[in-house]
């Protein structure tokens, strides 16, 4: 029962920061729901809040109690300049020590002379294993999307604030399922290592994907629901930035009006980084 809720609790937190404000659930669910949570109480012993059970030193792991990092970039080219922090970056003790085995730290990728930068959250399953950002569906998703606006994936940059996965718990096969929004204190360890990133490529424009990643850069509080600042201008780090939703947010509603929602955001990026806008693509994903 505790891995069903904890799936269930999971599969909310990603549909929160993808945007997502509300969910239906009948009344027969919801009765259901409770009974399930008081018979797991009822059988579970009493303990002090100091030694949770079922929730290793997790917590206090996940929560770097070290200032962030302070990043100063060499003299020299854009590439000089980037191999520098991606050194840096892969080899922060404090990053290795949140890393399993077998995965890696991520830092982001792309076009150095790229005038658009997607800025996501934290890696996932799929990233931290291939040390890369926004591989998994996610990740295939927002390539297409890259397409549609007519670039490509080697055409702009793509990272996350996160340079580790967040930790969750891990089941008995030593395997993480489902993730979990990075804390504010995590990003905040990680953010200087994003502002490295944006001083070496020097976008044109910043493009926040979901609730966390946006309020990683605007700030704690900054919003209380995506809708209030996506599909419009803000900045970051001296940089115009565009807020819209995680490509999640169509994994789990591909209907042309999800669709069209964060593609009108991508056609206001388009003008304003001066791609050009096709009468096709700006009839994209319109009801019909």
């Amino acid at each position: 029962m505790r891995t069903v809720l904890t799936a269930l609790t999971d599969e909310l937190r990603r549909l929160k920061s993808a945007g997502v404000d509300s969910v239906s659930v009948s009344d027969e669910s919801l009765a259901g729901l409770r009974a399930a949570v008081a018979r797991v109480a009822a059988r579970r012993p009493a303990r002090t809040p100091k030694a949770p059970a079922d929730r290793p030193a997790q917590a206090a792991a996940s929560q770097p109690e070290v200032p962030p990092p302070v990043v100063s970039l060499p003299e020299g080219d854009k590439s000089e300049r980037w191999n520098y922090l991606r050194d840096k970056v892969l080899k922060d003790p404090i990053c290795l020590s949140h890393v399993r085995p077998g995965c890696r730290v991520v830092l982001g990728v792309g076009d150095l002379d790229a005038s658009i930068f997607f800025v996501g959250e934290a890696p996932g399953a799929e990233e931290e294993v291939q040390g890369e950002p926004f591989v998994g569906p996610a990740g295939q998703l927002l390539t297409k999307m890259i397409i549609a606006m007519g670039l490509s994936r080697e055409r702009v940059y793509i990272g996350n604030i996160m340079n580790w996965r967040p930790e969750l718990p891990i089941g008995p096969d030593g395997v993480q399922y489902g993730n979990r929004p990075p804390t504010a204190v995590e990003m905040g360890y990680c953010l200087p290592y994003l502002r490295a990133q944006i001083e070496v490529v020097r976008p044109k424009i910043l493009v926040a994907l979901g609730t966390t990643a946006a309020l990683g850069l605007l700030g704690p509080g900054a919003f209380k629901a995506l809708g209030e600042v996506r599909g419009k201008w803000r900045e970051f780090a001296g940089v115009p930035l565009m807020v819209t939703y995680h490509p999640s947010y169509i994994l789990r509603n591909p209907i042309n009006r999800s669709k069209r929602l964060i593609w009108e955001d991508l056609l206001k990026v388009m003008e304003r980084a001066e791609v050009p806008i096709s009468d096709k693509q700006k009839g994209f994903f319109l009801e019909k």
